[in-house]
């Protein structure tokens, strides 16, 4: 494992010799799918709860601890930058490892900092485990892309991966609640408390539940057992371990479609952040709503993330046959279209702001998904957690944009310079994947002979 791995078990699990019995190679294949899909679905929507649990503490910490608005903003941007970073490393370190241990082991550690988080009353100590909190969220989004990659095939691969990413939309719509009752019951320090046991515990339930590749239980590659390869010409696929060295440089670095892909995504990350963030200060301070009208408009942002994914994924494999870009396109594009809306028909209404902020997530997220997933697809199957995590690394340079440098814009040109932003970003983020919209894998792309 070239010393990046501390313990071995954290090593890719050897492939053992094929089953050669049909039948039973369809049985297994089918129950480990199964098995492995809800497992990374729970355990992804859980990391959501250790990611956001700080969020709904804020309120008790400004009063009780007396933390400023700058501070409580400090953690946050440290939790920001640190996932940023472990997004891209963590990439790395993921294509090399086990995902059975790696994503389950990160969940563990969450739990733990948030603990630690909820047992601490100085700043220094807020600061240093919410950082280790967001270095080992990065844990969880390798895991999930590189048995995606190997259990789901180029043909249907867009439906589960967008059927998986909703999970954090599902953990971002519950931890509220959860977190709320925590708050109201016990204290802020239970809302770091309960999510933190549950994903310890839960942890050890991932650990039990997944397993590394198909070719580790004896089975064939996903692409021989459903005939699926990415490209006709491309019958045998390699299934042999890369270096670090070739993954990072090789299939990343030096690979123009993922850096066309990670500035896509900077831009959508900056529009995404820009609104979860800004939507609710927004409507009260321009529509004059009032904070519970608001809170009825801004959950919806997520709901529409959640069915956006979904048929984001769908129409990929459906409509494009396996295409990523023409979607990623026509849904930023699509974002010009809602903020047109938005700022040309002044109705002061919370349902038609709540319709804005559903068809807002419906068009944001679905690229969000999509993006890693065609980073994946224009990498290979063993630099996939890698190539995801460069390009999710940008994605939170973006979102890191939207925070502090948006909100010194907003200073100077107010609300107008906010909208005026996610204009410009979800423009760029369209023209700058139009020139993909053809192509469907790196192979594809060399047999067409696409201009750099």
């Amino acid at each position: 494992m070239n010393g990046l791995s501390v313990f071995k078990f954290l090593k890719p699990a050897p492939y053992v010799a094929e089953i050669q019995d049909p039948e039973r190679i369809k049985k297994d294949y089918k129950y480990w799918r199964i098995r492995t899909f809800y497992a990374m679905y729970i355990g992804y929507a859980l990391y959501y709860f250790t990611r956001k649990s700080f969020t709904f503490a804020m309120p008790a910490l400004q009063t009780e601890l007396s933390l400023s608005k700058f501070e409580l903003g400090l953690l946050g941007s440290i939790l920001s930058l640190s996932y940023g970073a472990s997004k891209f490393v963590s990439g790395i370190l993921g294509d090399k490892s086990n995902p059975r241990y790696f994503m389950s082991i990160g969940l563990i550690l969450t739990g733990i900092f948030n603990l630690l988080f909820g047992a601490s009353s100085m700043l220094w100590a807020f600061a240093l485990f919410w950082g280790l909190n967001g270095w080992f969220q990065g844990w969880g989004w390798p895991g999930c892309a590189k048995l995606l990659t190997h259990w789901y095939s180029q043909s249907e691969r867009g439906r589960w991966w967008s059927i998986w990413s909703t999970s954090h939309n599902l953990g971002g719509a519950l931890i509220p609640i959860l977190a709320a009752i925590c708050v109201e019951s016990f204290g802020w320090r239970a809302a770091m408390y309960i999510p933190g046991i549950l994903c310890i515990v839960s942890g050890f339930f991932i650990m039990n539940r997944l397993r590394d590749t198909p070719q580790s239980l004896g089975l064939p590659s996903i692409e021989k057992f459903r005939n699926d390869y990415a490209n006709s010409k491309t019958k045998s696929p390699s299934e042999q371990e890369l270096s670090v060295k070739e993954i990072l440089l090789e299939y990343v670095l030096k690979n123009k479609f993922i850096w066309i892909l990670a500035f896509a995504q900077f831009f959508n990350g900056a529009i995404r952040t820009a609104i979860n963030d800004w939507s609710m200060l927004y409507l009260i301070e321009v529509k004059h709503y009032s904070t519970l009208e608001a809170g009825f408009c801004v959950p919806w942002f997520e709901v529409g993330g959640f069915l956006g994914m979904l048929t984001a994924g769908w129409a990929s494999d459906i409509i494009f046959k396996g295409r990523r870009n023409p979607i990623n396109a026509i849904f930023s594009l699509a974002i010009l279209l809602v903020l047109f809306s938005f700022r040309t028909i002044a109705i002061n209404w919370p349902p038609f702001d709540a319709a804005i902020l559903f068809f807002f997530g419906f068009f944001i997220f679905g690229p969000q998904m999509l993006i890693g997933l065609s980073a994946a697809e224009l990498s290979h199957k063993k630099a996939a957690a890698t190539a995801t995590g460069f390009a999710g690394w940008f994605a939170y340079l973006g979102a890191a944009f939207a925070g502090g440098p948006l909100g010194a814009l907003m200073k100077v040109g107010g609300w107008d310079s906010y909208l005026t932003t996610i204009f410009i970003c979800s423009l760029l983020g369209a023209l700058i994947v139009l020139p993909l919209w053809s192509i469907k894998t790196k192979e594809d792309a060399a047999l067409k002979k696409e201009p750099s």
